[in-house]
């Protein structure tokens, strides 16, 4: 039996060898694959954390351009305001014109009343004579 014992504890032996080296290779792929997955990981937030720094620097720019934007449309409300006098000139003029047309109008109609009247007077005159 001691013969028989040392020969199954030498394959028990084997066996435990060939578990613990089955154990280390699992354990070391396992930490392969948690590696692999931890660098993954790490990838997603380094492109993440550049593309928070570009959309970042987008957003700085849009910023730069709204606020030349307000400078313009302040400059623009400057200048509208400067018209504001010649506009109502304008109105003014226009509110003359109308009146003067309305004038011009009367007097035609006036004229063209006179020359029937002397059109007629004439017409008279001459046939009496």
């Amino acid at each position: 039996m001691a013969s028989a014992n040392p020969a199954a504890e030498a394959e028990e032996a084997r066996q435990r060898d060939e578990l613990a080296e089955s154990l280390a290779e699992l354990f070391a792929n396992v930490s392969v694959m948690v590696r692999g997955e931890l660098q993954g990981t790490n990838n997603q937030l380094a492109l993440l954390e550049k593309m928070n720094d570009r959309v970042a620097q987008e957003y700085s720019n849009y910023g730069d351009v709204a606020a030349g934007l307000r400078v313009f449309v302040e400059q623009l409300n400057e200048k509208n305001r400067g018209f504001d006098e010649y506009v109502s000139q304008i109105d003014a003029i226009d509110q003359q014109v109308t009146e003067f047309e309305a004038v011009v109008s009367m007097l035609d109609k006036h004229v063209a009343l006179l020359e029937k009247k002397v059109k007629s007077a004439y017409q008279i005159s001459s046939s009496t004579q």
